[in-house]
């Protein structure tokens, strides 16, 4: 199985000046296609060879891990971005309240986790097995799956997700991803495992 990059539902310029062209053709352009081609290369003539990304997640570690988990981690967060945010669906508001106590108290607790994690890596918003939210952080090219949890939402905290936007404010990057959420593709993931 041939992976490939994700197509986006938005053309690139379309989130300046919240997140500009020059991000996106350094970020989806060149840091997202370098891991789609070396997961290609690496996984030639091996067991992966004809697996899916969620599989080789789960399965495999290392460089062809860390290659599949980054191609899987970026695409879900390029899609899960909009430069014409719609309004939160009411599901969504009425689980991450449940879980969370507010949408407020989610998003704080989601942005204080973000600005925290030391380094490299990722925030996420996952389900459990019974639907229950949750907010994790994981370094590098972790993804929730290797852990059974259902991603719901995330944020790319790595230095190349904001440094030619934001330079070394990432406090600055997280505040300003809130405006381009998809709240209705988040949703849709959410109901998946409803």
């Amino acid at each position: 199985m041939l992976h490939k990059m994700p197509e986006l539902p938005y053309k690139t310029e379309e989130l300046a000046p919240k997140m500009s062209k020059e991000t996106f053709d350094f970020h989806y352009g060149k840091h997202l296609q370098t891991y789609v081609d070396n997961l290609n290369k690496l996984i030639a003539g091996t067991p992966f060879e004809n697996s899916t990304l969620e599989d080789i997640i789960r399965q495999a570690d290392g460089g062809i891990f860390n290659n599949a988990a980054q191609t899987w981690n970026h695409t879900f967060f390029f899609l899960s971005l909009t430069p014409h945010q719609p309004q939160m669906p009411a599901a969504l508001k009425d689980a991450l309240t449940r879980d969370f106590g507010s949408v407020d108290a989610f998003k704080e607790e989601f942005t204080k986790a973000a600005i925290g994690l030391f380094g490299s890596g990722w925030t996420w918003l996952v389900a459990d097995k019974d639907g229950h939210l949750s907010i994790i952080s994981e370094s590098n090219a972790g993804n929730p799956l290797k852990r059974g949890l259902t991603p719901i939402m995330t944020i790319d905290v790595w230095e190349h997700a904001y440094y030619i936007d934001y330079r070394n404010r990432r406090a600055d990057f997280v505040k300003t991803f809130w405006e381009l959420v998809n709240w209705e593709y988040i949703a849709a993931k959410l109901q998946a495992v409803l």
